[in-house]
């Protein structure tokens, strides 16, 4: 069996042999990683009959463990191979250098023997003569030489030169022989050992750049699990920021006096505090519906309405003909469709529903010219088969008094409540400034938006959608407080860290962290253990800043960090930007 200690020949031996143990162990610690790769995989099945969100929720937690512990067993490795590859980068140059050396000792070599092969054939010459002059050299063949003594003397003398020079070259050429056997032997000794550190150095580097790449592979897939289920905090901002639009329908809602400022400031606990949003569920686009209402019952007709929400008055179009509506097929566009639109009460001012039609009928006329079929929800207009049937008197009037009437180029957005601030037009105040109370001199308040200053906790607009359990939206110090800390670690933290920033409540599942939990993670942040005191800062038509406890947040982070941590539904429902202030009682 080969030896390297013995057999090698090489300088580099010692060296090859330590580096190679180093190589071994490293192996076996690669070994071991991949099997806790393995196992890490193992714990993370996927439960399809298990709750969506609480299933959601382990997963990521398992991911980010997985991500954490892999990380961790793979920093070693990566040191050591940065060392190793060093070394092995050294030992094969002084292979290739030693592989180089053996081929030229080879070429070396065959010349000497095309050399010893000449010297044979001398080799036999100079036996045959050393073995006759070894014979005539005889001392009895020279008494008896006839020759002078003088004579005799000198050929002796000759052929003793003779005879050890014929030594000489017979010792020589053996010699060299002998080497040369002696050397290619070796030779290719040398070369068996250089093919096995070869082979060897070869095996380990692959051996470790293929770990560590099934490492990091296995780091970075779990990287886009976990961002992929991060995304999952996405939907439920969005679905507590105001993805649909308040359709006020035919009656106006009752509000919930626990969600109004005056239940809130005749029911709660001291110390409580409150959230409450300037506008619901509102893009802030065009026309506020309630805003119109307002404007109406202050005087104005509705094609003054109309240029204070679009900066246009209508126009005439020929809009006869017939639009496509999906699950109705087509219908007749005027008086058909549009008497079919339940986007406002019947009930409200004449021109206030004017001011609607002819909004209705604009958003509407887009699809009806395209040749597309439009949807009968809010993610269009809402309509309504029953009214088309029979529609209410006063809206019929308003879409037969204004028909053919458009807003040229403009898409003629509008929802029931902007909260005080319009886009574009900026504050839908009675003076047109944000100054002094904005919310009394809002139109949305003239006209009676009970959506106007709310504090939000139902899944959805309407008073009596699910609530999560909660009997009201107030939250005690603790409970802000840890929203706050979840904005902390939002901001600043890792997306691992965020990753647990979710509603501590049964109605959205998962496994969200403690209140003791994220406030000892939100503590290297600035967290902070209850909340006391607040201020806001307001700009034009959004919140600027909060101030709770000495700690500052943008109104942006801390509407992120209210919309994913708040307990049950509580939500500040605005689409797109963060207006709403913080009461505390």
């Amino acid at each position: 069996m080969f030896s390297p200690k013995k057999d090698c020949g090489l300088r580099t031996c010692s060296q090859v042999r330590k580096t190679l143990r180093q190589q071994a162990v490293l192996k076996l610690k690669a070994l071991s990683l991949i099997f806790f790769l393995l196992l890490a995989l193992s714990f993370s099945p996927l439960a399809s009959n298990a709750d969506e969100v609480e299933d959601l929720q382990r997963q990521i937690n398992e991911l980010n463990k997985s991500l954490d512990l892999s990380k961790a067993a793979t920093k070693p490795l990566e040191g050591q191979l940065n060392s190793l590859k060093v070394q092995l980068a050294q030992i094969q140059t002084k292979l290739n250098i030693l592989s180089t050396n053996i081929s030229q000792k080879e070429k070396d070599l065959k010349v000497r023997e095309d050399q010893i092969a000449i010297q044979q054939v001398l080799l036999g010459s100079r036996v045959r003569s050393y073995y006759i002059r070894s014979y005539f050299t005889s001392p009895m063949l020279i008494i008896l030489s006839p020759s002078t003594s003088g004579d005799i003397l000198r050929d002796l003398s000759y052929r003793q030169a003779a005879t050890k020079e014929d030594q000489r070259i017979i010792e020589t050429v053996t010699t060299d022989m002998v080497r040369l056997i002696e050397e290619k032997e070796k030779l290719e000794k040398d070369k068996a050992t250089l093919a096995v550190f070869q082979a060897q150095v070869d095996k380990n580097a692959q051996f470790l750049g293929g770990e560590v790449k099934k490492a990091k592979d296995f780091q970075s897939t779990l990287s886009s699990q976990i961002a992929d289920l991060s995304a999952k905090q996405q939907a439920i901002l969005s679905a507590r920021s105001g993805q649909f639009t308040a359709s006020i329908g035919d009656s106006e809602l009752a509000d919930d006096v626990n969600a109004s400022i005056k239940g809130f400031r005749e029911n709660a606990p001291a110390g409580s505090f409150a959230v409450f949003s300037f506008g619901g569920h509102t893009h802030r686009k065009g026309m506020s519906q309630y805003g119109a209402r307002g404007r109406a019952q202050a005087g104005q007709d509705y094609k003054t309405i109309l240029k204070a929400y679009y900066g246009k008055e209508p126009v005439s179009k020929d809009t006869g003909g017939d639009i496509s509506v999906s699950g109705f097929g087509s219908m007749n566009f005027e008086e058909k469709y549009l008497y079919g639109i339940a986007e406002m009460p019947s009930s409200w001012h004449p021109e206030a529903l004017k001011a609607q039609a002819v909004a209705a009928r604009t958003y509407a006329y887009r699809y009806k010219i395209g040749g597309q079929s439009i949807c009968t929800t809010e993610a269009c207009q809402v309509f309504s088969k029953s009214k088309s049937d029979n529609p209410p008197g006063a809206w019929k009037d308003a879409v037969n008094a204004t028909r053919g009437q458009i807003i040229e180029d403009v898409v003629t957005f509008y929802a029931s409540t902007h909260g005080g601030y319009a886009s574009p037009i900026g504050w839908d105040t009675t003076d047109g400034s944000g100054g002094g109370n904005f919310v009394d001199k809002s139109y949305d308040k003239l006209g009676g938006s009970p959506w106007l200053y709310k504090a939000w906790y139902t899944q959805a607009y309407s008073v009596n959608s699910d609530k999560c359990g909660r009997s009201n939206p107030w939250l005690n110090g603790t409970e802000l407080a840890d929203i706050v800390n979840a904005a902390l670690v939002l901001s600043r933290g890792s997306s691992e860290e965020a990753s647990r920033i979710t509603p501590v409540s049964s109605c959205w599942g998962g496994n969200p962290y403690s209140h003791d939990e994220l406030r000892n993670l939100a503590s290297k942040y600035g967290g902070i253990s209850s909340a006391s005191s607040v201020s806001v800062s307001q700009g034009n038509g959004t919140t600027n800043q909060v101030n709770i406890d000495g700690v500052s947040l943008s109104g942006g982070d801390f509407k992120k960090a209210f919309n994913l941590r708040a307990p049950g539904r509580l939500s500040i429902p605005q689409s797109g930007f963060a207006f709403f202030n913080i009461e505390k009682k």
